[in-house]
């Protein structure tokens, strides 16, 4: 018996004897089913609303004397200690067996994992396929181990590649192409358990494209399983450099060409200069006899339905716009935060506290973005120009071991108490939702661009790698929520100007500070609004089940 709470949540036990006094007054207030016994609850959700009670989620497993059991979605709203019945569903759907192959990164393999959670704790048996050396860091992520079973992947060695690297994070940018040789050796392997596991689903990394291929072999021969492709960056830039329409080749595509949006692209309000554009020249190169453009290109082409993980009312028109381009069935799972922990050390707290509500400016660019000495120094200079409390929380620059031996001289005596650079890793959900912090700047990894539009703070946006480039300036110049940082040609960030975008946001006399938080408010009620993560993973799931029962 499991149980999924969220908010405010009372329930700590599904065994609990009022939880099962709520299922069994559901089943006798379901006058049809006064003759079925319930066998077994299971709390899917138990939410404090409140002004209205305790609402409980339940999915209940009834039978009757020698028949099947057959399960009920009900839900049970108590009041002022009464209990009332508001609806009582017959789940007719089957449950999935879901095979999970991402690409070898943890910025891909964590977002999966949380898709691999969330089916898992709706009944649906979840089989995921990692490197080994993954194996303790994703373990103990796994909330469902009854349903979500790990199966590892030993990846072979090959010229270049050191002993023992297995993922992004073990190898430098420069290897890359490497472990993309090694990723794809790994082929037999996937097979192998794919034929034994027989899924109804293989949801997989764009990264490998020969995966349905592994599909059409196994329908050959009596099996198969359908295959979604399951993008977890942005959908921007995929629907910018991604499409049929782009034909990239590493001898004729040029940064002009780069710079240009494709035939139908669906936005007029999004740029990239000259210079930023460069970073896209990634796409055309070749590794291991495919182009970055043909891998991901081949893994839309050839999957059976791709998805994606944002909300339609966000960036719905840039996924819609791909599904149209390779005329594929298209799926929304959300962003698929993981739900965190109200306990955090108090030492955030304790320093948070000390400062006036909505006064505090939090920055933080995630474990991949490794500055220059010259930059970071630069950067922490501008938070201490504000004039405000900050807390920057960013890895050592290259060449230092950690961050107190890079910081400028004097700079710790002049922002003593007001202001801390932090070296590891923060609890970046609680320290936007203190009220003491009043402004983020974020990079917009993705994660960190669902975390700050859920939040209450002001944004500022700094982007250092192509895809953040393109959320930001969906963000800033389409939906303007947020204010961006300005740059030179060279990708320097000036402290002045970074100062300057903070000041801007922050200040309550800007007329700018005003437009965005409303904007940023209105697109926040829309994003958080109630059970709308919920309302995307029933059409996700059933989605999937309608192409199931279309298989043949």
């Amino acid at each position: 018996v499991t149980i999924e709470a969220r908010g405010w949540a009372p329930i700590k036990d599904a065994e609990d004897p009022h939880v099962r006094e709520v299922a069994q007054y559901a089943v006798s207030e379901h006058g049809r089913l006064k003759h079925l016994q319930l066998k077994l609850d299971k709390v899917v959700e138990g939410e404090t609303q409140k002004d209205s009670g305790i609402t409980y989620r339940l999915v209940l497993t009834v039978e009757e004397k020698g028949a099947d059991t057959k399960d009920y979605t009900v839900v049970v709203v108590e009041e002022n200690a009464k209990l009332h019945l508001k609806s009582f569903k017959k789940e007719k759907s089957k449950k999935l067996h879901i095979a999970m192959v991402p690409w070898f990164a943890y910025g891909h393999m964590i977002p999966f994992l949380h898709l691999s959670n969330t089916l898992a704790g709706r009944g649906h048996k979840v089989s995921f396929l990692f490197p080994n050396s993954a194996h303790q860091r994703l373990a103990q992520e796994n909330q469902y181990p009854h349903l979500l079973s790990f199966f590892p992947v030993t990846v072979p060695h090959v010229d270049g590649l050191p002993p023992g690297a297995e993922t992004t994070s073990d190898i430098p940018l420069s290897l890359f192409k490497h472990l993309y040789e090694a990723f794809d050796k790994t082929r037999p392997q996937v097979q192998s358990y794919l034929r034994d596991l027989k899924p109804d689903f293989v949801v997989f990394t764009g990264m490998a494209p020969w995966i349905p291929g592994l599909a059409r072999e196994d329908k050959s021969s009596g099996g198969g399983f359908k295959t979604v492709r399951y993008s977890v960056v942005n959908p921007i830039i995929e629907a910018f450099y991604l499409t049929p329409s782009r034909k990239m080749d590493e001898k004729t595509t040029t940064v002009d060409d780069l710079m240009c949006p494709p035939p139908g692209f669906p936005s007029s309000t999004i740029h990239i200069a000259r210079h930023e554009s460069q970073q896209a020249a990634i796409y055309s190169k070749d590794y291991n006899g495919f182009t970055f453009y043909d891998r991901l290109t081949t893994s839309f082409r050839e999957a059976d339905v791709i998805a994606t993980r944002t909300y339609r009312e966000v960036e719905g028109v840039f996924f819609d716009y791909v599904a149209e381009q390779y005329a594929k069935p298209s799926l929304f799972t959300g962003p698929l935060l993981p739900k965190t922990s109200a306990t955090t050390d108090e030492k955030w707290n304790n320093w948070l506290n000390k400062f006036e509500v909505g006064s505090v400016v939090y920055c933080a660019f995630g474990s991949q973005i490794i500055l220059e000495k010259d930059q970071f120094q630069e950067l922490v200079l501008g938070f201490e120009l504000t004039g405000r409390p900050f807390l920057v929380a960013l890895s050592p620059p290259q060449g230092c071991a950690t961050v107190d031996e890079a910081l400028p001289e004097g700079f710790e005596e002049r922002v003593q108490g007001r202001g801390w650079v932090y070296g590891g890793w923060v609890p970046q959900t609680f320290i936007l939702e203190h009220p003491s912090t009043g402004c983020v700047v974020s990079h917009f990894g993705y994660g960190s661009m669902w975390e700050s539009l859920m939040s209450k703070c002001q944004v500022v946006v700094l982007p250092f790698l192509i895809d953040q480039l393109f959320s930001a300036r969906w963000m800033v110049k389409q939906l303007k929520v947020a204010v961006e940082v300005e740059r030179d040609e060279n990708m320097w960030v000036a402290k002045e100007n970074l100062s300057q975008a903070i000041n801007l946001v922050m200040d309550e006399e800007s007329e700018i500070a005003a437009e965005v938080k409303s904007n940023h408010a209105n697109l926040r009620s829309v994003i958080c609004s109630q059970d709308k993560e919920e309302r995307y993973l029933d059409s996700f799931i059933q989605g999937l089940q309608l192409l199931l029962e279309s298989k043949n």
